[in-house]
């Protein structure tokens, strides 16, 4: 490949990463504030969102340390909640160069997610590294930016605001879950009994013996299995 060839697919990578950036930086800053609240540093959560580049990962950890969770639970809980990451890494493999090495795949592969996996899927195949290169390079600095500047400003704006930005990572949860809800009845239903099992897990009797990363551990495998059980899937409805 040549080299003004992998510039411009690097290029074209930025461009096209510019907006996940754009909506990274304003959940980051959301993200930033509760990480403030749970007596994180700027430099604290700078090296965290540098090395996760997962919205809900990272909201699971603030919890975990918040309610000084065990590095066993932090350990179990990223893996039940980011597992899916593995899935699309491997689905990616068959996008990419067969000659691409392991070092360069790894890479890649440290900044999949739901958004730039969706983008790097639908790619002309086989898939620039260099395209998947500008992808990263504008938006894991644009999450670490966010989450830095959300604890720093978290210390600043009036007591009000902080607390009005505190919930706005949750209502974008809210807001990703809502549209397949309307279309799927039985993804509202789930959604619905995990809010009545989370009530549930946060009453005292409960909440008194199991931490905080415990209970995603607990309610996670026990929702995604539900349905798995409930609604399987048929090979020819997965095709």
């Amino acid at each position: 490949m040549y080299i003004s060839e992998k510039v411009h697919n690097f290029q074209r990578g930025m461009r096209n990463g510019l907006p996940i950036a754009a909506g990274y930086f304003a959940v980051s800053f959301s993200l930033g504030i509760v990480m403030r609240n749970a007596g994180l540093t700027p430099l604290d959560g700078l090296i965290m969102s540098l090395l996760n580049n997962t919205s809900a990962g990272e909201a699971a950890a603030v919890g975990i340390i918040a309610s000084n969770g065990s590095y066993l639970e932090m350990a179990a809980s990223q893996l039940v909640i980011n597992i899916r990451y593995f899935l699309m890494s491997a689905a990616l493999t068959v996008c990419l160069d067969p000659d691409l090495s392991l070092a360069k795949r790894m890479i890649i592969g440290f900044d999949v997610t739901d958004e730039i996996f969706a983008l790097l899927v639908n790619q002309k195949r086989p898939l620039s590294e260099y395209f998947a290169y500008g992808i990263a390079v504008i938006t894991i600095p644009c999450w670490a930016a966010g989450t830095t500047l959300g604890i720093i400003f978290g210390d600043i704006l009036p007591s009000s605001i902080v607390n009005a930005l505190s919930i706005a990572l949750y209502a974008m949860f809210i807001a990703v879950i809502l549209p397949p809800c309307k279309k799927n009845h039985r993804l509202l239903l789930l959604v619905l009994v995990s809010m009545v099992l989370s009530f549930i897990f946060s009453l005292e009797p409960i909440s008194a013996f199991i931490s905080e990363g415990m209970k995603i551990i607990i309610l996670t495998l026990l929702l995604s299995s539900i349905a798995a059980l409930v609604w399987p899937v048929r090979e020819e409805e997965g095709k």
